[in-house]
């Protein structure tokens, strides 16, 4: 409708000024429904539950737990049913909120509506609205439904839920081209935004689902998450480790079979019983237990994790697409520059904080130079600062606090200059009057479009004396007003006058000076950006403000790249092609995000994208992690999101992007420590049948280093620091391998400890021919080599030495721990007759224990090789 005249949008609506009949209302309402978001089916929770089985690896920890159960090994099967039950209530109770996203749509949409019935004004329930129904809004209202204008006084809307516009929209009844953005539609207003100023009439051109709210929803709705890439990763582990345990059985089976003279039944029960005990069970439980861990860590870093797996996401991403207003700005408007005096004065200080100097050339201002000037701010002003916020306008509110720097406050001013009459700004004067008594004088005081403001002046204010304004002065301050305007700053001009005889306020005026305001930067936001280059990580600003405007923020927080427009966005079929090379994108839409994240996600990057308005919801569901900001952040936003930043500082995103890069750094450490171990214990078993040996290890023997050799560190690992510089390292690829760089934990590792428990079994059995008493010196060699392991996996980067031995006191208690039951298992009978168990001299036991450290020191000089000459900064976690 923004591009029918006001007839024609009333012949088009079939309506008038008089409103629809309620006959006619009633019709309209059957044809196109409710005027409210529709809801989607709720997921029940019994599917979010059952939803937490789709993993690979969980379903063979089922499959594990039945063959256990077959096989009468109940203990090993009702520790791994525990396991599952333990994952699968964890993930289920961490996503149980998850998918409301249309839930706040419809809360958003619910209100009251002001509508022009049968001639009659009358308020109803904005569901019952209808295409063609005149509404009436005023200053405070929230938009019931799209709109298009048919009278507009001293209109203005805040949009920035919206479109990201973090000013006022001033509002029109113009006629607009067909192809215009929605944030330049001045004769439009949207459902869910607000009128901070003025009063309207306007027939309604869309409701419910057909409105930009609706569009939005219907976006979100067919947004479908992807799987993150740890999902993929632990699913692809899942299918390998599927393969190797049923080669392992086929191959064991086998081999069994021609080796050895046993039964055929008791060969295939032994052989899956090795099959199982090959599929490291804690490894599913470690890795959730350490994502939840992750999202504890993260919430006292301010970041909300709402989807589990998007910890370790954070740490993987390589782009960070980032609404502008509110998340990089402070959405405070604040005044930045003055021309007053014929100086131009810089204004420190941001946002409605009352702190700030005035400073030329960096030396202080004298306040009498700049006080006309701040003082007409001040009372030329309809709105008020309240405990640090701004209730009104949000550009006048910066005057205010303007002026508050200086020490003028617009409380008592109000008291010393009474308003006497108010001519009020239009869209046609872009000029506001404000008449004002102060000692039995009745004084003039203007603001407005800085062209506007000096054709009305005669006169300037300068070194406290009136003089006449010459032509050249003149040019010379439309001059600064330009690099006022280029430096993205809104300029407003301020004058006045003493009204003595004159009829007219606003003719032969004494100019003051320029105001520039801006909404700025959050101070802290420069060094997350930084931080975010020295990551790997590219920043990309996507705003609905004005591509100047977003230059300057970008300049000012040192973000570099070319800018491209939603305009030009549209005409660009193979965004793919370009998209690296734009850092910033300027009055775009809600369709724009996610074309934006489509085509960055073609480049192979994992996006994460922030925002905190309704416009960005769809983008945030599409991204592999969306999001949100906590306070100023709109229900719509917070319920698409993965992530919800508390404090809505866009420096805590990187905080977040080290916890995943260390969660994601931990989860190898147990990938390592966890394989490697099961890797050994196969081979060894594996090995021994092919040489015709007895079996090296009871079905026993193998629960035990599973319980309690590899189960009580790993988990101590969960909770282990993370790895040191973990934000000097460029984000990994999202096809890069868990496994990769663990060379010495998967092949090193397990040759050595394969070597040295056959080895030692072998001498003992052949020397002794005690069969018990060589599997417990196989066990033994087994569990330690996986202690000293479990201390070199503090780090699978660095030497040991250099993270810290005794950092992770978890880990020590657990070595000890781990150490304590394997000793008590060996040397006290009474125990060690229900582990298969055989006491061991002394001296064979020291000597054991001793050269099980082995395999820990291959994997020491494996890493202190490869980072012999790197600088490390120690992370406590």
């Amino acid at each position: 409708m923004h591009n029918k005249s006001t007839e024609q949008a009333l012949k088009e609506l079939g309506s008038s000024g008089k409103g629809l009949s309620d006959q006619e209302a009633e019709s309209r309402l059957k044809e196109y429904g409710l005027n409210e978001i529709k809801e989607s089916k709720k997921i029940p929770p019994w599917k979010i539950f059952l939803d937490q089985f789709k993993s690979v690896v969980l379903w063979i920890l089922i499959a594990a737990t039945l063959i256990s159960a077959f096989l009468k090994e109940y203990i090993d099967a009702m520790v791994i049913l525990i396991i599952i039950i333990l994952i699968a209530v964890l993930g289920f109770i961490l996503e149980y909120r998850a998918e409301k996203a249309i839930e706040a749509l419809k809360k958003l949409s619910s209100l009251k509506a002001t509508v022009i019935r049968n001639s009659q004004k009358r308020e109803i329930d904005a569901k019952h609205l209808v295409p063609g129904d005149i509404i009436s809004v005023e200053t405070g209202n929230k938009v019931p439904a799209d709109a298009r204008l048919l009278e507009a006084f001293n209109l203005q809307a805040q949009e920035a839920a919206l479109t990201g516009e973090s000013q006022p929209v001033k509002k029109n009844t113009g006629t607009l081209p067909e192809k215009t953005a929605i944030a330049d539609m001045k004769n439009m207003i949207f459902s869910g935004t607000v009128i901070v100023s003025g009063r309207a009439n306007a027939i309604v051109a869309g409701t419910g689902m057909k409105s930009e709210i609706g569009k939005i929803a219907t976006l979100i709705e067919e947004v479908r998450p992807e799987p993150t890439p740890l999902q993929k990763k632990m699913d692809k582990l899942g299918k390998f480790l599927g393969k190797v345990v049923i080669a392992v059985a086929v191959v064991i089976f086998a081999v069994g079979m021609l080796f050895h003279e046993k039964p055929l039944l008791d060969m295939l029960i032994f052989a899956v019983a090795v099959a199982v005990a090959a599929i490291p069970e804690a490894l599913l439980a470690i890795v959730t237990m350490s994502l939840a861990l992750g999202t504890q860590r993260m919430l006292k870093r301010n970041a909300l994790i709402r989807r589990l797996p998007s910890v370790e996401t954070l740490g993987s991403t390589t782009v960070i697409c980032t609404d502008k207003t509110g998340t990089l700005t402070m959405n405070q408007m604040t005044v930045r520059k003055v021309f007053a005096n014929g100086k131009i004065i810089d204004v420190t200080g941001s946002g409605y904080e009352t702190k700030g100097q005035f400073l030329c050339k960096g030396k202080p201002v004298k306040t009498e130079e700049i006080e006309q000037l701040l003082l007409i701010g001040s009372l030329n002003n309809n709105s008020e600062l309240k405990e640090g916020s701004v209730i009104g306008d949000p550009t006048e509110g910066s005057l205010i606090v303007s002026a508050e720097k200086a020490g003028i406050g617009k409380k008592d001013l109000d008291i010393e200059y009474p308003r006497t009459d108010e001519i009020e700004f239009t869209s046609e004067r872009k000029l506001m009057t404000t008449l004002h008594s102060h000692h039995g004088e009745k004084l003039a005081f203007a603001k407005g479009a800085p062209e506007v403001i000096l054709r009305l002046c005669s006169y300037i204010l300068i070194n406290g004396r009136v003089k006449k304004l010459a032509e050249k002065e003149k040019q010379k301050i439309l001059d600064i007003n330009r690099e006022f305007a280029n430096g993205a700053l809104r300029v407003l001009g301020f004058a006045y006058k003493t009204i003595v005889t004159e009829k007219d306020p606003e003719k032969n005026l004494i100019f003051a000076g320029l105001q520039g305001m801006i909404d700025p930067a959050r101070p802290e936001v420069k060094i997350a950006v930084e931080k975010c280059k020295n990551a790997g990580i590219k920043v990309v600003m996507i705003t609905g403000d004005h591509e100047i405007t977003a230059r300057a923020v970008a300049k000012e927080i040192g973000l570099e790249g070319k800018s491209m427009t939603g305009q030009q966005l549209e005409e660009i079929k193979n965004l793919d092609e370009i998209v690296e090379e734009i850092a910033i994108f300027a009055r775009v839409n809600p369709e724009h995000k996610i074309k934006i994240v489509d085509a960055l996600k073609k480049k192979g990057h994992v996006v994460a994208m922030t925002g905190d308005g309704v416009n960005d919801a769809p983008a945030l569901k599409k991204a592999d992690i969306g999001i949100a900001m906590g306070i100023t952040g709109t229900d719509v936003a917070k319920e698409a999101s993965s992530m919800i930043l508390l404090d809505d500082n866009f420096a805590s995103i990187v905080n977040a992007v080290e916890e995943g890069r260390g969660v994601y750094d931990n989860i190898r450490k147990y990938i390592g420590f966890l394989l490697s171990g099961n890797i050994g214990e196969v081979l060894i078993i594996f090995l021994g049948i092919i040489s015709g040996l007895p079996l090296v290890l009871t079905a026993t023997q193998i629960l035990l280093i599973n319980l309690v050799t590899d189960g009580l560190p790993a988990l101590a690992l969960s909770a282990d620091p993370f790895e040191p510089n973990a934000m000097s390292r460029k984000p990994r690829k999202q096809n890069e391998s868990l496994f990769r760089g663990l060379n010495p934990f998967l092949i090193y590792y397990p040759v050595a400890q394969v070597a040295v428990a056959l080895s030692i079994f072998i001498y003992i059995f052949f020397s002794e021919g005690n069969l018990a008493k060589a599997q417990t010196a196989a066990f033994l060699t087994i569990g330690m080599f996986e202690l000293y392991q479990s201390i070199a996996s503090r780090s699978t980067i660095y030497p040991v030495f250099k993270v810290g031995i005794f950092k992770n006191r978890l880990l020590i208690l657990a070595f000890v721990s781990s150490f304590i039951i394997m000793a008590a298992s060996i040397f006290i009978p009474s125990l060690g007759k229900h582990l298969d168990m055989h006491p061991i001299a002394i001296p064979m036991f020291l000597f054991i224990v001793a050269v099980s450290s082995i395999g820990a020191m291959i994997i020491e000089v494996c890493k202190h090789y490869k980072t012999r000459n790197e600088v490390i900064e120690i992370n406590n976690g």
